[in-house]
């Protein structure tokens, strides 16, 4: 399905881009060699990022711990 029809971005578009380490929606528009023009994808590109977090289906970045914080 289509998410932007100005770049004409598909969900597709936005998995393989998640697969490939993107997290936010500049991320995903930058794998696709474009940007958002009008916005209007923009919330559709974080609502399918947050879905594929949640199933563990994107790479997430590696977060650097300062060595005087414990993990929770």
């Amino acid at each position: 399905m289509f998410v932007c029809s100005c770049n004409m971005l598909t969900d597709t578009d936005v998995e393989t881009a998640a697969r490939n380490g993107a997290v936010r929606p500049k991320e995903v528009y930058e794998s696709k060699g474009c940007r958002a023009q009008c916005g209007n994808c923009v919330p559709g590109v974080v609502c399918i990022l947050r879905q594929l977090a949640r199933q563990g289906r994107m790479v997430m970045p590696e977060v650097a711990v300062h060595p005087d914080m414990q993990a929770i």
